[in-house]
């Protein structure tokens, strides 16, 4: 009474097929791969100060590691990160990313209109008091006195090679602008 291979697996019964169908391997890759990620994003936030950390909804335990980290040099450091990605696999990170993502964006918002209020104050020195209606325009509360005579001195500057204070002065009165439009 010898049974053959294919009678064994007839008598196996087809419940635990549908165990396995339902088990998701993860490669051992793909695990380090999220533990590096993980770490990354506790390098992010170790790397932030103080202020930007307060805007990053941060339990004790992982600010304190975070603190501590940032105190750290050298060899204690690196495993202080690890700690820090470690504590991050047993937290929800996604309300962590998101903040992170607005104070970068955030980021990218002021570097853009840094750049475009040094477009603005290089054409209003090249042009001078011609450009001077197109800032009015875009900032109402402006007062063109002022800004007329910042545009003439920083002219001036320009054509005796003095140093740019004026040049300066125009791009300050111009961000105070656009904050207080905001």
């Amino acid at each position: 009474m010898t049974k053959k291979i294919e009678d064994w697996l007839d008598d196996v019964p087809e419940e635990n097929n549908e165990e396995d169908e339902e088990i998701i391997w993860v490669s051992k890759s793909e695990i380090k791969r999220d533990a590096e990620a993980l770490k990354d994003l506790g390098a992010e936030m170790v790397d932030l100060g103080n202020n930007s950390l307060d805007k990053i909804p941060l339990d004790e335990d992982l600010r304190a590691a975070i603190n501590l980290a940032q105190k750290i040099k050298k060899e204690g450091r690196r495993r202080q990160m690890q700690l820090i990605g470690k504590m991050l696999r047993s937290r929800d990170i996604e309300p962590i990313q998101t903040a992170l993502d607005k104070l970068k964006n955030r980021h990218n918002q002021q570097v853009s209109l840094f750049h475009k209020l040094e477009v603005l104050r290089d054409r209003l020195v090249e042009e001078g008091d011609d450009a001077v209606p197109a800032v009015l325009e875009l900032y109402p509360q402006a007062d063109r006195q002022q800004l007329r005579a910042l545009v003439r001195n920083a002219q001036k500057e320009k054509a005796t090679n003095k140093p740019p204070k004026a040049y300066r002065q125009i791009f300050q009165y111009l961000r105070e602008l656009a904050e207080a439009k905001q």
